[in-house]
């Protein structure tokens, strides 16, 4: 790619940490490009606990928006100037737009999710649905699932804490599904799988320095009628997906949230349809 950076390029980003290997950057610059749009997209890794001086550094260089990955999805909060009714449901921001100065927060994990989850033919409509993990994307996954048709959601995570925020979330906001809070515990999870229709792994574990790792320590716990997902990226099957694809389950990662949570970012930036077709090519291709 030719250098295409000028003096009126705007920026855009991702703020978190760590995010060397977010594929984000390649995603939403290979976007500008297709389009002739005048735009750039950066890696801003931020470290727990400056996030503040993140969003005040976006807005004096006059940033049009950017996106918001962990630690701070839920942090960050509370130093916007305005957040969507979805947000103050789910409790997280993933993208935020600058409207001259104005920093106002968006929430498109869920949507992404769950668009990738109907591309898949994955029918949760009036169904079960089992999350293991409590962060900001487990919110917005749970949520959105809610939202959407599933009839009861179990979050399960170490600390019940934080899943019982989850579906007190649900159960206040939501009255057509039903959600329960519990401890993670993988025979309770077995017991609750069989007669659900989709498992989804919220936790970073199968990446990075976990990469031998899973949540799971026995397969015999999916059933073959059950969709497997997760939502990393970084490998694109971990051992938790290899260990259900054993069983036979369809499984997916979380390339499909990625692409289309981004898709509703760009258009909320640039006003353009991200070509998502090329996208798809462009970032196959680099796999390969």
């Amino acid at each position: 790619m030719g250098n295409r950076i000028q003096g009126t390029t705007v920026i855009t980003g991702l703020i978190g940490y760590p995010i060397k290997d977010s594929k984000s950057p390649h995603i939403h610059n290979s976007a500008f490009q297709k389009l002739g749009l005048d735009y750039v997209y950066l890696a801003l890794e931020t470290k727990e606990g400056l996030i503040n001086e993140a969003l005040n550094a976006m807005k004096l260089f006059g940033a049009r928006g950017f996106n918001i990955t962990m630690p701070h999805k839920e942090a960050v909060i509370d130093y916007l100037d305005e957040v969507t009714e979805e947000v103050k449901i789910i409790g997280s921001v993933n993208t935020v737009v600058n409207e001259n100065g104005k920093l106002i927060g968006y929430n498109t994990d869920g949507k992404g999710f769950v668009k990738s989850l109907k591309l898949d033919g994955v029918n949760f409509e009036g169904k079960k649905v089992v999350i293991v993990g409590a962060g900001g994307a487990a919110k917005s996954i749970a949520i959105q699932l809610a939202y959407d048709g599933a009839t009861e959601v179990v979050v399960m995570n170490r600390t019940v804490s934080k899943a019982k925020d989850i579906a007190d979330r649900i159960n206040k906001n939501i009255s057509t599904c039903r959600s329960r809070a519990l401890e993670f515990d993988e025979c309770v999870l077995k017991e609750e799988l069989k007669d659900a229709v989709l498992l989804v792994d919220c936790t970073p574990i199968g990446t990075h320095d976990t990469v031998e790792q899973s949540i799971v320590h026995n397969s015999d716990i999916f059933h073959k009628d059950l969709f497997v997902a997760n939502i990393v990226y970084s490998p694109i099957k971990t051992k938790f997906l290899l260990m259900a694809e054993e069983v036979g389950c369809r499984t997916s990662n979380g390339i499909g949230m990625l692409l289309y949570q981004g898709e509703l970012a760009f258009k909320l930036w640039t006003g353009e349809d991200m070509p998502i077709e090329y996208i798809k090519e462009v970032l196959f291709d680099k796999e390969d």
